[in-house]
């Protein structure tokens, strides 16, 4: 039954989702349920099922929607090719190893309809490639695959101030592109991209220069490479094997899809937009989630509180500081106290901020509040138990909106003394 079948596969789409609660029903009647929904119908073997995801208050993305409508497309090819008698073992092995692939190339395929078996290849080719090393250090190497005519697109990246490399004659991506180290070596991904088309031929060098790649946070969240798509075409995307191993595709205009410990995600800017719009404005919040992205790429907890009650509401909840009383820590943190959001990005002092241990407190108009804040849960109702980031975030939650970032990589999103969301 495809509803047994879809089981399997409902922890990575929960995951997905960024905690979602997900179902596949016979029938068109919707479940009920409280929060966002997001509905798609399904036909398998000539009967309707309904696919429903529901996700706390925040609002599914057109990303999320797109995404999953491929992914349903693909359960139901794969279920019909093995639906014979005897094959169900075979069905839940292939739909477990590869449905997240298969709706990534068709994600990315868009509406060219020929491209499917080319994309997947490039994936499969970068997934061995992030278990790579060379002397000691993880391999990395990056691909932007345009879809405008190669003359066209070279004109418009040289306009730019963009280095670029012919290649005579074009290489094909095949299983022994990287044979030589050069290829994940001499192009990181980084400062240097190969160029491609959708049929996988390399025909140029890209050196990105830009000023956009030399600040870290924008750097490390492949600003250069997003203002290189709007000249690649519609359906062009960019895809790189990064420092921690991870499979990040790069989407126009500010999408990206990541590989991460074998599971995809999306990284959906719109999502941590909707969630902050009630308490920042759209410039502070845009610094905010790409310094948290490159936190939770570079592996650096944090937990980030927007305090949406007045400054001496904010003194009851302390219960102390990360370092103490300390003269030169005070003297420190006197620089940097009341600078904004955009401020303290734009001089690297905001990564440096939220790097550091303890709770980082912003207004609602986007200043520093506090730093290495811990707070009194004594003041809070019921919070989430877990470690000292968790139970922090669940508590400020109660007093404002909670960007909490695992050590390990996770980004997770706390309202009202719960977690609303979870990436990675």
């Amino acid at each position: 039954m495809p509803t047994a079948a879809f089981d399997d596969i409902k922890g990575n789409i929960q995951t997905l989702l960024g905690g979602a609660t997900v179902s596949l029903i016979p029938g068109e009647e919707v479940p009920g349920g409280e929060g966002p929904a997001l509905v798609e119908a399904i036909t398998i073997d000539n009967l309707p099922y309904t696919f429903t995801a529901r996700r706390g208050a925040i609002p599914f993305t057109r990303t999320e929607e797109v995404f999953c409508r491929e992914l349903l497309a693909a359960f139901a090819a794969l279920f019909t090719g093995f639906k014979q008698e005897g094959y169900a073992a075979h069905f839940r092995t292939a739909l477990l190893a590869s449905i997240m692939d298969i709706t990534v190339a068709r994600f990315l395929r868009g509406d060219h309809r020929k491209a499917f078996w080319s994309i997947q290849q490039l994936i499969q080719l970068l997934k061995n490639l992030s278990y790579q090393r060379y002397e000691g250090k993880p391999a990395t190497t990056g691909f932007l695959i345009h879809r405008t005519k190669l003359p066209e697109f070279s004109r418009r990246v040289r306009s730019q101030k963009y280095d670029w490399t012919d290649l005579h004659p074009p290489q094909t991506i095949n299983a022994d592109f990287f044979a030589n180290p050069l290829t994940y070596r001499f192009i990181d991904g980084v400062s240097s991209l190969f160029v491609g088309n959708i049929q996988m031929q390399v025909s140029g060098i890209i050196k990105t220069r830009a000023t956009a790649e030399r600040e870290e946070v924008d750097r490390q969240t492949h600003q250069g490479a997003f203002a290189l798509l709007q000249s690649a075409g519609t359906g062009a995307f960019a895809v790189k094997v990064n420092e921690a191993s991870e499979i990040e595709v790069i989407i126009s205009p500010d999408k990206l899809l990541v590989r991460r410990r074998g599971q995809w995600g999306i990284f959906d800017p719109d999502i941590i937009r909707s969630f902050l719009a009630a308490s920042l404005g759209n410039e502070e919040i845009n610094h905010l989630l790409w310094t948290v992205y490159t936190l939770s790429k570079t592996r650096h907890g944090t937990v980030v509180l927007i305090h949406e009650r007045s400054p001496r509401q904010l003194a009851p909840l302390k219960r102390g500081s990360v370092g103490g009383g300390d003269p030169l820590g005070a003297l420190l943190f006197g620089n940097v106290k009341g600078k904004t959001i955009g401020r303290l990005k734009e001089s690297g002092e905001l990564l440096r901020l939220l790097s550091s241990d303890g709770m980082t407190v912003f207004s609602t108009k986007g200043r520093l509040l506090e730093t290495g804040f811990i707070i009194d849960t004594s003041h809070t109702r019921e919070v989430v138990a877990g470690g000292g980031r968790t139970t922090a975030a669940s508590a400020a939650s109660y007093f404002g909106r909670v960007i909490k970032v695992s050590e390990d990589g996770p980004i997770e999103l706390y309202h009202g003394g719960k977690r609303v969301y979870r990436f990675g």
